[in-house]
Formats: structure tokens, sequence, C-alpha cells
């Protein structure tokens, strides 16, 4: 059974920073596309970056470049995002997504995160 539980969301003031976790189970992680999506109150879900199986590649949407990293632990089944210099217009619910093997999609619950003074 495959499981993605993501974790770190919270309440940040603008300027500040938030680290989620995507923790994997049920499929084989180490030869996945992980995937960083969010998706805010009335809009459609965006992507916000992915990482290549191996952590070499990565893509951002041009609303974060510069400001949030992905990275991987295939060792520990997890991927990250690291989020600086948030702003309000960040708020939203941020998901996990992977493939599997079999090439059907996967997502996790979400983690909220919400920028507000």
């Amino acid at each position: 059974q495959v499981q993605l539980v993501e974790s770190g969301g919270g309440l940040v003031q603008p300027g500040g920073s938030l680290r989620l976790s995507c923790a994997a189970s049920g499929f084989i992680f180490s030869t996945s596309v992980m995937r960083w999506y969010r998706q805010a109150p009335g809009k459609e879900r965006e992507l916000v970056a992915a990482i290549g199986s191996a952590g070499r590649s990565t893509t951002y949407a041009d609303s974060v470049k510069g400001r949030f990293t992905t990275s991987r632990d295939n060792a520990k089944r997890t991927t990250y995002l690291q989020m600086n210099s948030l702003k309000p217009e960040d708020t939203a619910m941020y998901y996990c997504n992977a493939y599997d093997s079999w090439g059907l999609e996967h997502w996790g619950q979400g983690t909220q995160v919400t920028v507000s003074s």
C-alpha cells in the first residue's frame, strides 16, 4: 500500500521559513521522481517543485525559484521542501506526489502552510 505522509506545515510570518517533509512507503522510492504541489483556496493545484530519483535534477515553478529548495534522502525514503522568504501568496495546502512502478499516481493528505503577520 502506497503512502505519502507530509509534515512540517504551519503558520509563519512573511519572510520566514518552513521545511516540509514527505515520508514515502509502499513503492520503490529510489527510482521515483518526487513532486510537490500546492493548492490555495479557489485556485487550481499547481506544481511547485520536482526532484529526480537520484536527487541531481530539480525543477521549480517560477514563483518559487530562488526561495524554495527540494531535496531527498533515499535511505530515509523522504523528500523535503525547504521554503525560505515566504510570502502571503505561498499560503496553500502542500501535497507530495509520486507515481509507482505501475504508473499509478499517488498523493499525500497534504500539510497546510499559512503565511501571515
